[in-house]
Parts: structure tokens; sequence; C-alpha cells
């Protein structure tokens, strides 16, 4: 039996004891409560970054909206620059098939441009010999070029024989020529068998696009497009005359000449237009 002092004394310290199980589960919650106010900040800061990342995205989402935007913008100015650019010179003869009825618009076409003195279509096409040839040695071509038509050689050089005589123009049925090409006057005019004359090109009457001596192969000039040679004029040998240029009246060419340029004198010197 024990002694009434020992029992107060294992009654206090029973009492301590949960006095301090008390203070340590006060403590535990007060810890948890602060780890819980830490989780809150945090999840708060992280909520604070998403969101300034989203409204950075955002922006950099306008800023592409933007730069799409000014593309859009400049590429119509560009476009617009880029056609306003020369465009190289095409290939001469035959540079993409072209209907028989779309080549005699055009060349009609080309002649009403050419001549201030060609009041219509009809006119043009009825009483305009440089056109007569044209139109006549483009038969006389195709037959040059057949293949495999016993005869079609000789009977180019017959086509371009009669169209000589009806016309005063003689063009070798191999000579090469463009679209739009304009015999201005007629008469006169002579181009050889391997000249090459680019398109759009206005030549006047006793114009010479001839060879020098008795060479075989490419003896004749290449005529680049858009070029004028004026009346008298002669071009002479395998030369090159380039596109955009003036050959001046009576003026003999035996040299190149780079495209937009003016050729005058006896022999020809070219300068800059």
């Amino acid at each position: 039996m024990t002694s009434r002092p020992e029992g107060k004394a294992a009654a206090g310290a029973g009492a301590a004891s949960a006095s301090v199980g008390a203070a340590e589960a006060v403590g535990a919650a007060g810890a948890a409560e602060a780890v819980g106010a830490e989780s809150a900040e945090a999840a708060g800061a992280a909520e604070a970054v998403g969101a300034e990342a989203a409204s950075a995205g955002a922006e950099s989402a306008e800023a592409a909206s933007a730069g799409a935007e000014s593309a859009e913008a400049v590429l119509p100015s560009v476009s617009a620059a880029h056609s306003g650019t020369k465009r190289s010179a095409p290939p001469v003869q035959g540079n993409g098939r072209v209907g028989v009825l779309n080549c005699l618009r055009e060349d009609i076409a080309a002649v009403r441009r050419a001549d201030p003195a060609a009041r219509s279509a009809l006119e043009v096409a009825l009483i305009y010999s440089g056109l007569h040839a044209v139109w006549g040695h483009r038969v006389a071509h195709r037959l040059w070029v057949a293949r495999g038509l016993p005869g079609s050689r000789f009977a180019a050089r017959v086509v371009s024989q009669i169209v000589r005589a009806l016309t005063g123009v003689e063009i070798h049925p191999g000579a090469r020529i463009g679209r739009r090409f304009f015999i201005d006057h007629g008469m006169g005019v002579v181009i050889g068998e391997t000249a090459r004359v680019g398109d759009d090109v206005v030549v006047y009457h006793g114009v010479t696009l001839g060879g020098k001596g008795g060479a075989h192969g490419r003896r004749h000039p290449t005529i680049g497009d858009r070029v004028m040679v004026g009346a008298g004029a002669c071009v002479l040998g395998s030369i090159v005359v380039g596109s955009d240029s003036v050959v001046g009246a009576n003026a003999v060419v035996t040299k190149n000449v780079p495209p937009f340029s003016v050729v005058t004198g006896q022999p020809g010197v070219a300068r800059p237009r």
C-alpha cells in the first residue's frame, strides 16, 4: 500500500507528462500550420510566376503577330519592286509555241505599235510587205526544220525565193526569227542562214544580217531582244548585238555589242545608251 506522499508525487509526474504531451501537440500543430503557410506562400509564388510567364507568352504572341503583319506588308512591296526589274532576254525563235492566230495577231499588233502610219489591223495585214515577208519566212522555216519529210528543205528554199520576189526581202529559211519581228518598209533586207533574231526586234529597209567570207557553221549575227537596226546597216559575222541596243543607219558592225548600247559609224563604235 503506497503512502499518500508517493501518490501525490506520481500524480504530479502524470500531470507533468500530460502537460509535456499537450505542449508537444501544440508545437506540432504550430509547425504544421507554419508548413502549411509556407506551402501556401510557395503556391502563391508559383501562381505569380505562372501568371508572369503567361503574360510574357501573350506578349510574344502579339510580337509574332505584329511581325507576321509586317512581313505581309513588306512582301507586296518587294514583289512590286521585283516585277519592276528588267527581265532577262528569252531565247530566240520558238520560245514556246504559239498558235497560228495568236502569232498573226501579235505580228499585226507589233506593226501598229512600231509604225505610227498604220491605221488599222486590216490595212497592216493586207499591204505591209515587211509583214508578209515575215509570215512567208515562218512557213519556209517550218519546212526547213521538218524531219522525215523528203524534199522539205528544197521546198523551203522555193518558198523563200517566192517571198523574196514578192516583197524584196530575202530571209534564208534556216534563220531563226523571234516573235513580233517587224521589217519596216521591207525592200532590200537580207538575213542569212545562221542568223538569230530575238523578240520585238525592228529592222528598216536595206539592212543586212550577213556573214564574212566562206566559213561554215555559225557565220551570221545574233540579235538580242528589243533591238532596232537602222536603214542600210550591216551587221556582219558571228557576233552578238545585246538586247535593248540600237544600231544606227548605215553603220557597219563587226564586233560584239553590249546590251543597252548605241552603235554608229563605219566601223561601228558602241557606247552606252
